[in-house]
């Protein structure tokens, strides 16, 4: 009696370990590889969106927008409107957030994507302002705030995905696979302005020739929703981001818990997003201004500049996983300070000063940029991580580079570049601080309790 209940015993456990065992191999294992060009497909879409309205900004919209200021008041205002996006950002994830909590995640990435490429077309259509009124304006300044709401709602957790699948000793080069976006984006929308710039006549540019990347954004935007997509909706993935408990999480809930995650977070890479603007956006629109050389070659030099970003970024992995992330992205905070000293003296000279630094920004760029995301996302609690990275990448942007042209334009014509390099400066330092104080936490943690 007592061998049959032994038997019945051992059945029930192999029975039990059989199911645990199907729960466990119940998808596919997911190569981080494959989460990788989701994510670098993603973020050079939404990149070359933004990048396409910033060269727009100084190349077109002081002409055809604000033709009743002076040039460079056409170009602050346009600076100004650059920055609604960013504003937006914020509430654009809390709304999407809720929309995924309510439908799905595909349903959340649909939408949004669908009115980021939406938004950003509709600029295409926008007619000049030769009556000098408003209307336009107002259309403008809608559009730019609907980009950051969708952009916002555009968060799919891939990058959380990537960074919790990737080997230990890899993470930080994995970490940089997403970030490969910004500097793909940016050669994409400055390759795509220096053609139509040299190859139509002025009349066609200002015509119709300057809403070609606006159209082309519409068009990588839809091949990034497929790509994407097709990753977010499968069984294997979505049962991975339900283990790893890559969920939204309500805005209140995620603020009251681990606010002060949040803005560590935030200001821990605020001198790379801080450095993003001034070496993409501001230095044409200085350039321009001074007619210290021809645009098309200062086009030229950033993508060559865009190609040492990309080279930057991928050594930043490599740095980052023998040194370590915060190490990297405190090392990259104090060259960024070096650089903002001289800065000064670079943008401010002739023509080799000039393009010395755009191509040294460039690669500090991308080596900073690199490992600036999701540096401290460690920080959040497994369950706030979904929401907590999103919301860090949106207050970066916001307290980093949303304001960066048009502060670093207004003060560099009334003050000087000087003025620019305090800027730069202050950066820097919130970066060094915050990654201090988020060293001096983590020792806090690891302290046993008494």
């Amino acid at each position: 009696m007592s061998s049959i209940s032994h038997a019945h015993h051992n059945a029930a456990e192999g029975a039990e370990q059989d199911v645990r065992r199907q729960h466990e191999t119940s998808h596919a294992p997911v190569a981080p590889g494959e989460i990788a060009v989701g994510v670098v497909i993603g973020r050079a879409s939404e990149y070359f969106d933004f990048f396409t309205y910033g060269i727009a900004s100084v190349l077109v919209f002081p002409s055809v927008f604000f033709p009743f200021l002076s040039q460079l008041d056409g170009i602050l205002a346009a600076f100004a409107i650059f920055s609604l996006a960013f504003i937006a950002r914020p509430l654009g994830t809390t709304l999407f957030m809720a929309i995924q909590r309510n439908w799905s995640r595909s349903t959340k990435l649909t939408a949004a994507l669908f009115l980021l490429g939406t938004s950003t077309v509709c600029i295409a259509f926008l007619p000049a302002n030769t009556s000098h009124g408003y209307a336009v304006i107002v259309i403008l300044s809608v559009l730019r705030f609907l980009q950051g709401i969708a952009l916002g709602g555009s968060w799919d957790g891939l990058p959380s995905l990537l960074s919790l699948n990737a080997p230990k000793d890899r993470r930080g080069w994995y970490a940089m696979l997403g970030q490969l976006g910004a500097p793909i984006g940016f050669l994409i929308a400055a390759s795509l302005f220096l053609f139509l710039h040299t190859q139509l006549s002025t009349e066609d540019f200002f015509s119709w020739g300057w809403r070609y990347p606006f159209f082309v954004a519409f068009a990588i935007n839809v091949v990034a929703l497929f790509a994407r997509l097709r990753l977010v909706v499968t069984e294997e993935y979505t049962q991975l981001l339900e283990e790893r408990e890559l969920e939204p999480i309500g805005i209140i809930e995620m603020v009251t818990a681990q606010g002060y995650n949040l803005f560590i977070g935030a200001f821990a890479a605020l001198a790379s997003y801080a450095l993003f603007h001034l070496v993409t956006i501001f230095p044409l629109s200085w350039i321009a201004l001074n007619r210290s050389q021809d645009i098309n070659d200062v086009l030229v030099v950033q993508l060559i500049g865009a190609f040492l970003a990309i080279l930057g970024t991928m050594a930043s992995g490599v740095i980052a996983d023998k040194f370590g992330r915060r190490n990297t992205l405190g090392s990259m905070a104090v060259l960024i300070a070096l650089f903002a000293i001289a800065s000064p003296w670079l943008l401010g000279g002739a023509k080799v000063a000039q393009d010395a630094f755009l191509l040294i920004g460039f690669a500090l760029l991308g080596l900073s940029y690199g490992q600036a995301a999701g540096t401290v996302t460690a920080n959040f609690a497994k369950r706030y991580r979904y929401t907590g990275a999103a919301l860090t990448s949106d207050f970066a942007w916001l307290f980093g580079a949303a304001f960066a042209p048009l502060v670093a334009l207004g003060l560099s014509t009334r003050f000087g570049l000087g003025a620019v390099s305090v800027y730069l400066l202050s950066g820097a330092a919130c970066t060094l601080l915050a990654l201090r104080i988020n060293k001096a936490l983590e020792t806090d943690r690891s302290k046993p309790a008494v």
